[in-house]
């Protein structure tokens, strides 16, 4: 079982949002680990090739200097060419009007950032969607 999270987010409020959101569904289980750029986010996801994280939740604008795409669609492109993150999930949360239209293009789930705001089970719902473990976890079988 890998409970390694990255969060990317160049905003700190969203950063901590997701942070606290889940250690508040889920205690400390999961390692959660945070980056404030596509940049900063993929030196980590490198990094990390020999353990991978399970799940990096992703907003997608951040840094300017990814023209025609988004920040976080960068991030999401270069994850993906990664072989040892081939059976790592993406969320992408964000506000951005096209979510849904860029994480059917890369085959990844998305969240806007509005309707976890208003309903943060939504959160809990996409994790126990993409890590099957959880189950067993709050079940106490593991």
């Amino acid at each position: 079982m890998n409970n390694k999270i990255l969060i990317v987010d160049d905003t700190k409020s969203w950063l901590m949002f997701h942070t606290k959101l889940i250690e508040q569904l889920y205690g400390d289980i999961f390692d959660l680990t945070t980056a404030s750029s596509a940049k900063e986010a993929l030196r980590k996801i490198k990094f990390n090739r020999p353990n991978p994280y399970s799940l990096i939740i992703t907003d997608l604008q951040m840094e300017m200097d990814y023209d025609p795409m988004t920040a976080g669609e960068w991030l999401v492109g270069n994850i993906q060419k990664i072989r040892e993150y081939s059976s790592s999930s993406i969320i992408i949360i964000s506000s951005m009007y096209n979510i849904e239209e860029i994480a059917k293009k890369y085959n990844v789930n998305c969240v806007s950032k509005n309707m976890l705001s208003s309903n943060k089970l939504l959160m809990k719902y996409m994790l126990e969607k993409l890590m099957p473990f959880l189950d067993k976890v709050q079940n106490g079988s593991i």
